[in-house]
């Protein structure tokens, strides 16, 4: 008899059109998922008869209330879960901001990768740009040149002035006004709204082809999500998963998936940390939880499965390790002053690299504990995000806790 092996195993999945709608379509639908491990599985509610009998035993044990919990874990790569980025924020991805066609931006260089995009009239902020957006210019000529094909990341923000760095490193070109340039927002994002949240439900299969058995979960939602970086690793993804119900077969529900997403990889050693407006060389671990606060009823009279699994607020929180270098961050904490948080991961370290980057423009320091030992003291920071209740349309910020920007997002 054949044992199941992990590598045998596949995870499909596929949005639901509402609550208590399988995934419709089998055959050719459903997607693939990147993975490391899924432990998606059923429990249920259990209770014993109290009965004080005779025979000094018990004599009834019965099960209760169905409901389906676990995680899929992977290693985050670009494009790979925009589905689940979209669940998680309650906001499908929208559209990429543009300044179209111009002929009045001066560029300039600050210093080393840093440098700002000055227009002459109209405005970045009323074309839908905000601080943390990843960036890409085309049409410059001549001493611009280098300002082609690039990801820049936006810094700083006001309706004339772009203050920008370079994500590879590389001095921005400088150059008058003239050439017919265009500035565009990589690929999408997704945030947390202010209103007109969406509720998704997903079908997720799991098909151990070596042993022809099928388990499909239903009513899912996309629960929480864990990320960690570090620059030794691969970067980490945890995506918590609950349900409402089971069912098993013996062959695939989702019989000819998509194959999933091929993007690249990412690692905290490729990429940018910009902490209160400022790039951050000294961090050397990171990590982010954001929570879904997923409630179920825990079971009705005369159904074995709830009737739905309803949303609280979304809380973001996370804590970064760096080298106790000076008492900036310590004093961020010490005066429970707000700061600003942004990650840019990339998959390679070329000029336009494929890129996931998350922004928090509403950060407060929980702490800041220091070890000790023969070796670089590391400072230990808790921080929570926040909605910037200041963000908004035409302004430098969105109103929200955390936004994710993925350069394959479509």
């Amino acid at each position: 008899m054949p044992i199941a092996v992990g590598v045998k195993k596949t995870v499909a999945f596929k949005k639901q059109s509402g609550l208590g709608v399988i995934a419709t379509g089998g055959a050719a639908t459903g997607q693939y998922l990147r993975r490391v491990t899924s432990t998606i599985d059923l429990s249920k509610n259990t209770f014993k008869s109290n009965e004080i009998l005779p025979s000094q035993q018990r004599r009834d044990y019965r099960h209760g209330v169905r409901s389906i919990s676990g995680s899929l874990s992977g290693e985050l790569s670009v494009g790979a879960y925009q589905a689940f980025f979209e669940s998680m924020c309650r906001q499908a991805v929208q559209a990429a901001a543009t300044t179209g066609a111009l002929i009045n931006v001066t560029s300039a260089v600050i210093t080393g990768a840093a440098g700002t995009f000055t227009r002459a009239a109209g405005s970045y902020l009323t074309d839908g740009f905000k601080i943390g957006d990843v960036v890409n210019w085309t049409g410059w000529a001549t001493t611009g040149t280098a300002n082609n094909a690039h990801n820049f990341l936006i810094t700083a923000l006001t309706a004339t002035v772009m203050t920008v760095l370079a994500i590879d490193g590389v001095p921005i070109g400088a150059k008058a006004a003239g050439d017919s340039v265009t500035c565009t927002v990589v690929g999408k994002k997704t945030w947390v709204p202010a209103s007109g949240h969406t509720r998704d439900y997903y079908t997720i299969e799991h098909f151990n082809s070596d042993i022809s058995q099928s388990e499909v979960f239903t009513d899912c939602v996309i629960a929480s999500l864990k990320l960690s970086l570090s620059p030794s690793d691969m970067t980490k993804v945890e995506w918590g998963i609950l349900g409402l119900n089971l069912t098993t077969s013996t062959s695939a529900y989702f019989t000819s998936p998509t194959a999933a997403a091929t993007g690249g990889i990412l690692t905290g050693v490729n990429g940018i940390l910009i902490i209160n407006g400022t790039a951050v060389a000294f961090v050397t671990s990171m990590t982010l939880d954001m929570e879904g606060s997923y409630t179920a009823p825990g079971g009705v009279v005369g159904a074995v499965v709830d009737p739905d699994i309803f949303p609280g607020g979304v809380d973001v929180t996370g804590q970064m390790t760096l080298f106790f270098v000076d008492g900036t961050y310590r004093d961020l904490f010490v005066g429970e002053v707000e700061t600003s948080a942004t990650v840019v991961m990339t998959a390679n370290n070329t000029p336009n690299a494929p890129f996931v980057a998350i922004n928090m423009s509403r950060v407060k320091f929980g702490g800041a504990t220091k070890d000790d030992g023969e070796k670089g003291i590391m400072l230990t920071i808790p921080f929570t995000a926040l909605e910037n209740i200041n963000g908004g349309a035409a302004v430098a910020n969105l109103q929200t806790t955390i936004s994710f920007q993925d350069s394959a997002f479509t």
